[in-house]
């Protein structure tokens, strides 16, 4: 399988960094700049921009418009045993969107980072 990247805004890219390395079982490729890192998982690399000047994935458009965390479109990171890592996570303190989801194909709930971006944990039916 191909390597896939997806970026998400943060405001605080060590905050970031530490979510998703502690709680979410990512390692850290590159941290290179303060508002700028490279993270993974299995065949999934996340990049995390802060909101930034010119010269990197948070930059200011040229229409004004800048980018900014949060939203609905998210990754989603399939995990065995759903309930105990809702369980841990929220010991933890992290944010959920309401409660666990019985869906089509399997069970989920989404968790927010600490800039407030969504991510799904995903378990399968059996």
């Amino acid at each position: 399988m191909a390597v896939v990247s997806v970026r998400y805004i943060v405001y605080d890219v060590d905050a970031a960094i530490d979510f998703y390395k502690g709680q979410l079982g990512f390692d850290v490729e590159t941290h290179p700049a303060p508002t700028f890192a490279i993270l993974s998982r299995g065949d999934l690399r996340l990049l995390l921009s802060a909101p930034s000047g010119p010269g990197g994935g948070g930059q200011t458009l040229a229409d004004g418009s800048r980018p900014e965390p949060g939203g609905w479109n998210r990754i989603s990171l399939q995990v065995s045993g759903l309930d105990a890592a809702i369980e841990r996570l929220k010991v933890a303190g992290v944010r959920l969107r309401g409660e666990r989801i019985h869906g089509v194909g399997g069970d989920q709930i989404i968790v927010e980072d600490p800039s407030g971006n969504p991510v799904e944990l995903f378990e399968r039916q059996q």
